[in-house]
């Protein structure tokens, strides 16, 4: 008595990929239409399907029975077109072997709704279910987790963060709420990525080899620059002392003070630091390039819209008087709209100044930029 190991192809995808007329019996015709449908689609699980086919049948030859290996494939595209040719093809098999019992070997839940048509026509003495050891998605998740943590650099930027945050975790727990540490946690993540992300760790490094650089070159603007940033810290200092003799007033009066009285100090750093690029420009005797020629007019006149602004803010709060040197009662709008006239002249003059005697542009200093990046 003859057993039937008949895997079963309820999606038709066996028969599409090799164009066999099914059903396909034997030994070597199934051997054979395994090595078809892996050279047309070796990621679908049919192929997995066919060859647990081929294991069952030896196993059961390795004991002595008598076993025939079989393939039944859906020949239609809709359900009950594929469960009749389904149907027939077994109608064929059951004609030819005269099975006593069948073994059903299935991948997939949609195979399995074909065994009521094969136990309506022999006995299924066992189901067979063929499950992929890696799925495509978790093989893929896998393999791209691996490259991630050989690469050196990912692993910098991405797992040191993480990891010093999870370790900063418990001790920010135990000395804060649970909301303040979350949010130093979160802020520490978000200030590491950014750190990364904006290539600051680059600048930085290379900061000291262009400092060497300046100085070995006699550059002025090293000494403006440090003068800048003196100026800058002078700038905030007034800043802060100037908001802290309010009193209690709002958040937003507090940073209105801080910029009016702040601003000009930071002016001044910004033009010096400016002034002493274009004195770096004139000792090379190269001519002066158009936008570091501009570049103190753009900043004066971004300082006076600013602090028109500051200012206004404040004068609505009755913090500052509106300046009314003449006596004609200047409101704080007036006020707001003498500082805009005044910084788009400035702004407007620098432009001139530039186009008359600047001689390249802001394209050209950029490519000369990038050139001395490559170098």
């Amino acid at each position: 008595m003859t057993t039937l190991v008949i895997c079963i192809d309820r999606s038709g995808a066996i028969g599409r990929a090799t164009n066999v007329p099914m059903p396909v019996a034997g030994w070597e015709a199934v051997r054979s239409l395994v090595t078809d449908a892996g050279l047309s689609d070796p990621e679908d699980a049919s192929v997995n399907c066919l060859l647990e086919s081929l294991r069952v049948a030896r196993d059961l030859r390795d004991d002595r029975e008598d076993a025939v290996v079989a393939v039944v494939s859906a020949e239609s595209d809709t359900a009950v077109g594929a469960d009749r040719s389904i149907a027939a093809q077994l109608d064929d098999l059951v004609d030819r072997y005269d099975p006593r019992a069948a073994i059903a070997v299935v991948d997939s839940a949609e195979d399995e709704q074909v065994l009521p048509i094969v136990e309506s026509r022999m006995p299924v003495d066992s189901v067979d279910r063929v499950v992929v050891r890696q799925a495509r998605d978790i093989e893929s998740t896998y393999y791209l987790l691996k490259q991630f943590l050989a690469d050196e650099q990912l692993r910098s930027t991405i797992l040191v963060p993480f990891g010093v945050a999870l370790l900063l975790l418990p001790a920010l727990f135990y000395w804060f709420s649970p909301a303040e540490a979350v949010a130093g946690v979160a802020g520490l993540l978000g200030a590491a990525l950014l750190y990364k992300g904006l290539a600051i760790d680059r600048f930085v490094a290379g900061m000291p080899e262009r400092v060497r650089e300046a100085l070995y070159a006699g550059q002025v603007s090293i000494v403006t620059y440090v003068v800048a940033a003196g100026l800058a810290l002078v700038g905030g200092f007034f800043g802060v002392l100037a908001a802290s003799e309010l009193g209690d007033p709002p958040r937003l009066v507090e940073a209105m003070e801080f910029t009016y009285t702040a601003i000009p100090w930071f002016a001044v750093a910004g033009v010096t630091a400016a002034v002493g690029r274009l004195l770096d420009e004139l000792i090379r005797d190269e001519g002066i390039r158009t936008p570091y020629l501009n570049l103190p007019f753009v900043i004066g006149a971004v300082s006076l819209v600013v602090r028109g602004f500051a200012g206004y803010v404040l004068a609505q709060e009755s913090v500052i008087d509106p300046f009314d040197p003449i006596g004609v009662g200047v409101t704080p709008v007036q006020r707001l709209a003498g500082f805009i006239v005044a910084g788009i002249v400035v702004s407007l003059v620098g432009v001139k100044l530039a186009s008359d005697v600047g001689t390249e542009t802001l394209e050209d200093v950029i490519d000369a930029d990038r050139k001395t990046d490559r170098e």
